[in-house]
Parts: structure tokens; C-alpha cells; sequence
């Protein structure tokens, strides 16, 4: 068993930005749906690490909401008085699907420090690793605005307030969210400190972002890399994609706290999500996880729940996931998983085979 940090607070799961839809009405005649981030997809998981007994094998983290200094690291004060003024007015959008309700400036602060009490009680010694169950998501935040239900980046705040209050060397980030990590790539972009890895569908969300020659500039170059997987990769794809890039990554670049975007919308149940995960697969790779971090920097791995928007799915994907990190023998029993598994197309097909050589050639650079 290892000491496992879980943040959770109910406060994340308040913040109800309105029917904001993905799937808008055409020309009137379709009734438009509901807000596809919704409260119920986490809280499901943290009422199903409840009711398998799970939570019982996990340390209890409640981090106080990021205050202004640690959101002025990534973010533009204009951005933040915006978003103040927008939640006292009770609505608004921060940008690009990104809506704001009464008090999502708090909620966002909230879940932002989640993001930062994980990363704290890991590198203080408190935990081996850490999930924090964040909402509003965070890795489509960007200095100036927010994008695809995020608001603040959870991420970046978090990591750079660990490089200001304890001087914290080379971190890497995976994002393995069915969406390009925009934000994240945007906030390290031009840095050698952190390496920004993000395996997703190509050219999903945000269109135009992503892709394999988007490597990082000045001393950052080389230091951001992107996999843009094709509609419909499956378990064989994701394990490639590990085995050939990401694992390689981590030893070369050589980190001392590994962080993942932990996003479930590449699960095959996902409905904005054209992958072919099941909770198996995403058990798999954070045990590959796992493993890196007990070899390269001590253990020391840190989850922050980003994506996912299956109610009835993501609660298995991120029980497995909490589970390995855990090392604990209390599971969740998949009625899903080995159906999924049987999917067509789930091995490894040569065109997805051809484009993570294209990535992995490129880890030459990472030094």
C-alpha cells in the first residue's frame, strides 16, 4: 500500500455555469442539450471511492482555495477582475465555452487549490502521490481566458506556485485528456523546466492545436510534445503511445515530480470522446506511472482530474485509477470493461503505429 493524498471538496462541485451545450440547437427545431461538464460526473466518483470502501485507504487532503499571487503566476490580473465581476454578476462567459455562474471565481479558486494541496502534501512528504478530484477542469485555461469548461488553469497555477514556494526542479506533465492541453502547453512553452507531453484525438478541441510540429520555443523547444492520435484509437494505440513516448520521455528528461492532466473523455463510453478506453486501460497506464516515479524522483506522482463527461463510466475509470495509485486491493467490478476490450479495432493499427514513431523521434531533443 502506499500513502495516497485525495482532495476533494464539495464546494468544486457547485459551480453550475448554466446549459452551456456542445450540441446547440439547428435552426430551432432540436431541442438543445444540457451542459455536458456536469457536477454529477465527479461527484459519482467520489461517491463510488466511498461506497467500495476505497476512500478508507486514502489520505484526506481539503487545500485552501489559490490565492491571488499563486493565479498572477499564469494568469493576467485583467482576466481575474473580469472573472470576479462576472461571478458577482452571476454570469458571463470567460471565453470559448467557458461560462460563468455566482460564485465560479471562488469555486474555480477552490479547484485550483486542490491542484496546488496534492502537489504540496506529495513534495512535503505527506503522501507518496495524490488525486485531486478538481472542478471546474483547468488544462484549456489560458493566461487571458478561459476555454472548454475551464476557468483557471489548475495546472499551471499549481505548478508554478511549487517552483516559487519550494524551489521544485523539472516537473512533466501528461495530458492524456481526449482534448489538446492547450493551456498547459501555453504556460510552459517557452521553458526547459517542464516538459508538456499530451496524447489526444488530433485536431478535436481546440481545432487548430495539437499537432506534432508544435514543439516549444527559445529555451522550450523540444520540450513540448504532442501525439494527435486518430479518431478511434484504442487500448493497443494509448499503450503504444506509453510505452514508446511517454515512458522514454520521462527518462531522458529525468523529473522530479511527475503530474498528470487525468482527463477520461477517451474512454470508450464518452459521448465527446471518439476513443476506445475502457477503466482496464487507464488502471494500465497509471501503473506504468507508477513505476516511472518510484525509478526517477521517489514516487512522487500527482493526478488532477480534468475530462470526462460519461456519469455512468467515468466513476470505473477513475476508480482503477485511484486504486493503482493506491496500491489497494479494493476494486470496482467494470460491467463494461471486458466487452469494450473485445471492441473492433482495439490492437494496434500500422497508421496510429506510424504516427507515434513520428513522436518518438522527436524525444531526441528532450536532454
Amino acid at each position: 500500500m502506499r500513502r495516497t493524498g485525495f482532495a476533494f471538496h464539495e464546494h468544486c462541485m457547485w459551480h453550475d455555469g448554466g446549459p452551456c451545450s456542445v450540441f446547440p440547437s439547428s435552426g430551432g427545431h432540436v431541442q438543445p442539450a444540457g451542459a455536458a461538464e456536469h457536477p454529477e460526473t465527479k461527484r459519482r466518483l467520489r461517491n463510488l471511492v466511498e461506497m467500495t470502501g476505497l476512500v478508507d485507504d486514502l489520505v484526506p487532503l481539503k487545500g485552501e482555495p489559490a490565492d491571488e499571487a499563486d493565479l498572477l503566476r499564469f494568469h493576467t490580473r485583467r482576466y481575474l477582475e473580469q472573472l470576479a465581476e462576472m461571478s458577482e454578476q452571476g454570469h458571463g462567459e470567460a471565453g470559448e465555452c467557458a461560462p460563468v455562474g455566482r460564485d465560479s471565481y471562488a469555486i474555480a479558486r477552490r479547484s485550483a487549490g486542490q491542484a496546488i494541496e496534492a502537489m504540496q502534501a506529495v513534495l512535503r512528504g505527506d503522501c507518496d502521490n495524490a488525486y485531486a478530484l478538481c472542478r471546474p477542469p483547468g488544462h484549456h485555461a489560458e493566461p487571458d481566458r478561459g476555454r472548454g469548461f475551464c476557468l483557471l488553469g489548475n495546472i499551471p497555477v499549481a505548478v508554478m506556485a511549487m517552483q516559487a514556494r519550494h524551489r521544485l526542479g523539472r516537473v512533466v506533465v501528461i495530458d492524456w485528456d481526449v482534448h489538446h492541453g492547450n493551456g498547459t502547453q501555453r504556460a510552459f512553452w517557452d521553458s526547459n523546466e517542464v516538459l508538456t507531453l499530451s496524447l489526444h484525438h488530433d485536431n478535436n478541441y481546440p481545432l487548430g492545436s495539437g499537432s506534432l510540429e508544435e514543439r516549444g520555443e527559445g529555451a522550450g523547444y523540444g520540450y513540448n510534445l504532442n501525439v494527435p492520435l486518430p479518431a478511434g484509437s484504442g487500448i493497443g494505440a494509448y499503450l503504444a503511445c506509453m510505452e514508446r513516448v511517454v515512458l522514454p520521455a520521462l527518462t531522458r528528461f529525468r523529473p522530479e515530480l511527475i503530474v498528470v492532466a487525468c482527463g477520461y473523455d477517451a474512454a470508450a463510453m464518452d459521448p465527446l470522446g471518439c476513443m476506445l478506453l475502457n477503466s482496464t486501460t487507464f488502471g494500465r497506464m497509471t501503473q506504468m506511472l507508477v513505476e516511472a516515479a518510484d525509478e526517477l524522483c521517489e514516487g512522487r506522482l500527482v493526478m488532477v482530474h480534468e475530462g470526462g463527461y460519461s456519469q455512468g463510466y467515468v466513476p470505473f475509470c477513475g476508480h482503477a485509477v485511484i486504486q493503482t495509485l493506491a496500491g489497494s486491493t479494493v476494486s470496482a467490478r467494470d460491467p463494461s470493461a471486458e466487452e469494450i476490450a473485445q471492441w473492433g479495432q482495439q490492437s494496434l493499427q500500422p497508421h496510429q503505429a506510424a504516427l507515434i514513431e513520428r513522436a518518438a523521434a522527436m524525444l531526441e531533443s528532450i536532454g
